[in-house]
């Protein structure tokens, strides 16, 4: 009797699944999953969307948007700095270098949720210390900084190494090449939530720096500052990412960023 009703189970749940071309691709009376609208194994549930990855590790996939493809800088914008006009920096050899003085760099493109690699390196031979060695910044939705430095054997406070989230959270470990060679950035970012002028929840980041972890899904508590904490401002739920200008050379390549749209989309 217990054989024929283990058999009886087995035969329901065959019956229950949705089976074309006799492959089973789901179940139709299955528990509801804790927390989710839908069932173990629903046979309704959105099958995730086809993306093709980037032929070798660090090449984009194909639902990124390309911000620097090592030919132009048509993605991007140049502000100015200290009453100078707006210039582009230099584009050459598949990298562009940041031109002292043209401002920072911001994209026509704006983020929310994103994934970001950038990849950047500082010139050798610099007989600079601490904060004028190789600084720019990443600057998440234009305000939220990843700090780049060459901190290759340069003293500096820990929350301004390359890795940090600057002012806030030091990187865990300092993976950093020496100057002439390239680095590369992974950004998992979370944008904050507003409502009106009340930020409902925070921002927060993860850092891959040259395939190790730096920052694990760390809260930011507010806006790139120097000597202060920062308070919020409410600001759009996508805007642009900028990379900044701080008067030193530095050079970026294969620049890409996914929009993340989160699960069970059409």
């Amino acid at each position: 009797m217990k054989k024929f009703l283990t058999t009886f189970a087995v035969l329901a749940a065959l019956a229950s699944a949705q089976k074309p071309n006799g492959a089973v691709t789901g179940y139709t009376d299955t528990p509801v999953i804790p927390g989710q609208k839908w069932k173990v194994h629903d046979a309704d549930r959105p099958k995730p969307p086809v993306v093709t990855p980037g032929a070798k590790l660090g090449d984009a996939p194909s639902d990124a948007v390309i911000l620097f493809d090592g030919k132009d800088l048509s993605k991007w914008t140049f502000a100015g700095k200290r009453g100078k006009a707006p210039q582009p920096w230099k584009v050459e050899n598949g990298y562009f270098e940041l031109v002292p003085g043209a401002g920072d760099a911001v994209t026509k493109d704006k983020f929310g949720d994103m994934q970001l690699h950038i990849e950047y390196m500082q010139l050798p031979g610099s007989t600079k210390l601490g904060q004028n060695r190789g600084n720019s910044g990443v600057l998440l939705m234009n305000r939220y900084e990843i700090q780049v430095l060459d901190s290759y054997g340069d003293p500096t406070y820990a929350d301004g190494q390359a890795g940090a989230i600057y002012g806030q959270w030091p990187p865990m470990v300092n993976p950093i090449r020496k100057p002439g060679e390239w680095n590369t950035y992974d950004i998992i970012w979370e944008a904050p939530k507003f409502e009106g002028d009340i930020l409902l929840k925070p921002p927060f980041v993860t850092v891959i720096f040259n395939g190790v972890m730096v920052q694990h899904r760390k809260e930011i508590t507010g806006p790139m500052a120097h000597r202060i904490n920062a308070p919020f401002k409410a600001h759009g739920a996508e805007e642009p990412l900028g990379l900044q200008d701080h008067n030193e050379f530095v050079r970026f390549r294969n620049i890409w960023a996914r929009k993340l749209q989160g699960y069970d989309k059409k």
